[in-house]
């Protein structure tokens, strides 16, 4: 089980290349990524957003990826050979017409106008799609950490709620039959109260009893109850996707519960309910993700 929101980040130097990745994603129905790179390396987002998708299935993800030169080896300097021949030929005609001297060293040539000049190498492509893609990895293994570390507590956290909710079900079925036999021991008092001595009519008082326990019925909902407390279990502890299921998941355990809470006309059940809806997982896993 992983949380849907986490952070990575991973950085790389292989020269000519310096870069770093960084990772962020929060709650979201469905995958949403965007790639954020320097314009020069734009035909490497569509690689970047395959290897997220590899790797998360929902969620806002932003990646950011800076990438720099590292120690000048991208650019090459040019020497114009024919300008600067031109150039100095064309200072020792001045010398020869004026009759002076003419001594130019090739550092003041070089200082000549487009004599040497600064230009970028051609990216390779393929090259820096690699570093790319191998950062971005190493990132997304980070970014894959941090959610399983979060995933485990609220794994941790859900299965003590489910432990909850199932001894609450547990005290319902068994508190259940008790209020019949109550509710059977108070009907013959008040009638044997009502009647004074007169005997009491023992099938009028099991039919009201077997109309009475029918109403407060709760033996439907304790084992959907149970069915949702064994699906959950199983979907918290599958390594897929189960965002969606736990709620739908969750909807029916709060539907099950309150079916019960209305149904009852116990005050321990009651309470035993309004405990479950504050403490249970039902209330916690709403607004959680998985992957």
């Amino acid at each position: 089980m992983k949380s849907m929101t986490g952070y990575g980040g991973a950085k790389s130097v292989q020269p000519p290349y310096k870069l770093s990745v960084e990772l962020k994603s929060v709650n979201n129905r469905y995958l949403d990524a965007s790639v954020r790179l320097p314009r020069s390396f734009l035909f490497a987002e569509d690689a970047v957003k395959t290897a997220v998708q590899s790797h998360i299935s929902r969620g806002k993800v932003d990646v950011f990826i800076n990438l720099e030169a590292d120690g000048g080896d991208d650019t090459a300097v040019i020497f114009n050979e024919a300008l600067a021949a031109e150039y100095k030929a064309a200072i020792d005609k001045i010398g020869d017409t004026l009759g002076i001297r003419t001594e130019v060293t090739a550092y003041e040539l070089c200082r000549l106008q487009d004599v040497l000049t600064l230009e970028k190498k051609d990216l390779d492509k393929d090259e820096a799609l690699r570093v790319i893609l191998e950062t971005t990895e190493a990132a997304l293994t980070d970014f894959d950490a941090m959610r399983a570390r979060e995933g485990q507590k609220m794994f941790d956290d859900i299965s003590a709620r489910l432990d909850t909710i199932e001894a609450h079900d547990s005290f319902v079925e068994e508190r259940a039959p008790q209020t019949v036999a109550e509710y059977r021991e108070r009907l013959t008092k008040k009638m044997l109260d009502i009647l004074g001595g007169t005997q009491l009519d023992e099938n009028r008082i099991l039919t009201e009893a077997a109309i009475y326990a029918d109403h407060i019925a709760t033996d439907e909902e304790t084992v959907r109850l149970r069915s949702h407390i064994s699906q959950m279990r199983g979907m918290i502890a599958s390594r897929e996707p189960i965002g969606r299921k736990l709620d739908f998941l969750v909807q029916e355990f709060n539907r099950e519960t309150n079916t019960i809470g209305s149904k009852c006309n116990d005050v321990e059940i009651t309470q035993t309910v309004l405990q479950g809806s504050r403490r249970s997982a039902v209330t916690s896993v709403r607004g959680r993700r998985n992957r």
